[in-house]
């Protein structure tokens, strides 16, 4: 029996059936069609797993690491059992799940992450995010474990060990975050071998002026400064104390100016393309395990609208970043030691679906913190997380003879540190 064919250029379709969802509200089923169309992926039939269900499954793998494939289409399959005017969502076998995802591949996640995951703090609100009107950023690279295959072994490699190799192959990926949110407004995913700048470069993109970037130590080679620096966006970075740094100009702060020029070409041509930045250094005698002398290098050359003292400050919240690998790594992968996806595609598409679910995350903790007037550092992501994971199976639910499926208005609840406990009591309970 042939299928009902439905088009999909305009009207209804059954992605809007999930509008309602929490994952929806951040990744709306309009932007997940306009995407899968621009690449040539979505679905032409009407279908029991449809392309844009697709989109969500992947990112509700990282909402559910525990639990097997089937049981993730379910818990997101809400509104497709609405549209059928079934009491149960439809079920899936797994190899379903298999084509439908090889069909979506992992460009439209990429696309989608770029246009869904955008900065969330405003300055009159969220003040703390932002230095003298300029959003503080951070980017930072890490790595992680992926399956045992020939396909992620020969795309992304393996580290070796003290006895031979390591048990898992590893890719590694670098993110852009917003310090005061921990919202992560880029993401790149790369080889294990490449190096951390290669990986990190095409975040740049999402760099723009307005914007103060963070960065340690391993960034500040004076192309990645230069390529950083055309964006627009100003920069304060670490850089080694022992790098050869001469005082051009002595300021008011103990700053001074020095400048940075290329490497291997003449003394006439690196002059020309030399680069003042102002230097910053300073010791934190009371820190146990700090370094003897710390040195920053920023854009920021005024010590009057950027005075030392707060920069060398300001500096210690690039360490953000790490906080927000703790929550991709410990809080959504939870005891999955490695990824589950077997080829490199696939790894790429989870990969960006594990980070648009942890900014699902933070947008709920930040709809939260904005309603109520709370600091963000004051939530936790791990109830909210939670949260999402109990409430995202039932926002899909339409009751059979409703007229119009449109979503009512999301009311998140903030939920923080006291409230994490009394939600983990009752889970056990």
């Amino acid at each position: 029996m042939a299928r009902t064919k439905a088009v999909l250029g305009t009207g209804a379709r059954l992605a809007d059936y999930l509008s309602a969802s929490l994952l929806a509200r951040v990744i709306p089923a309009q932007v997940v069609n306009e995407v899968l169309d621009a690449h040539g992926c979505n679905t032409q039939r009407l279908r029991s797993f449809p392309a844009v269900v697709g989109v969500y499954y992947t990112v509700a793998l990282s909402l559910y690491p525990e639990a097997a494939y089937e049981e993730v289409f379910a818990a997101i399959a809400q509104g497709l059992a609405w549209a059928a005017r079934a009491r149960e969502p439809v079920r899936i076998s797994k190899v379903s799940i298999s084509n439908a995802r090889a069909k979506i591949g992992w460009v439209p996640l990429h696309e989608l992450m770029r246009r869904c995951c955008v900065p969330m703090a405003q300055p009159a609100l969220h003040p703390e995010s932002f230095y003298k009107a300029l959003r503080l950023v951070a980017i930072d690279g890490s790595n992680f474990e992926l399956p045992d295959t020939a396909d992620n072994v020969d795309t992304f490699g393996r580290p070796g060990s003290r006895t031979g190799v390591a048990g898992y192959p590893q890719a590694q990926c670098a993110v852009l975050m917003e310090c005061g949110t921990h919202a992560i407004i880029g993401a790149n995913l790369g080889p294990y071998r490449a190096s951390e700048w290669e990986v990190c470069l095409p975040l740049l993109e999402h760099l723009k002026p307005g914007m103060l970037c963070l960065a340690d130590r391993g960034f500040s080679g004076y192309e990645y400064w230069a390529d950083a620096s055309a964006t627009g966006a100003q920069l304060l970075w670490r850089c080694p104390a022992n790098r050869i740094l001469p005082p051009l100009t002595e300021l008011s702060d103990g700053s001074y100016l020095s400048s940075i020029a290329p490497s291997g070409v003449g003394k006439v041509q690196a002059q020309e393309r030399a680069i003042t930045v102002r230097v910053i250094e300073y010791a934190m005698p009371g820190l146990p395990d700090g370094q003897p002398r710390y040195r920053l290098l920023t854009t920021l050359l005024d010590p009057q609208e950027a005075p030392a003292l707060e920069l060398a400050a300001l500096y210690h919240q690039r360490w953000q970043v790490e906080e927000v690998f703790d929550e991709l790594k410990t809080h959504l992968l939870r005891s999955r030691r490695v990824l589950r996806s077997k080829t490199a595609e696939l790894v790429r598409q989870e990969f960006y679906g594990w980070v648009l679910a942890h900014y699902t995350v933070r947008w709920l903790l930040h709809e939260g913190a904005t309603r109520h007037r709370i600091p963000h550092p004051e939530l936790s992501f791990a109830s909210h997380l939670q949260l999402l994971r109990r409430e995202q199976a039932p926002s899909g639910a339409f009751p059979p003879n409703a007229a119009d499926p449109a979503p009512a208005p999301l009311r998140p609840r903030a939920a923080g540190k006291r409230q994490a406990a009394s939600h983990t009591h009752r889970e056990q309970a």
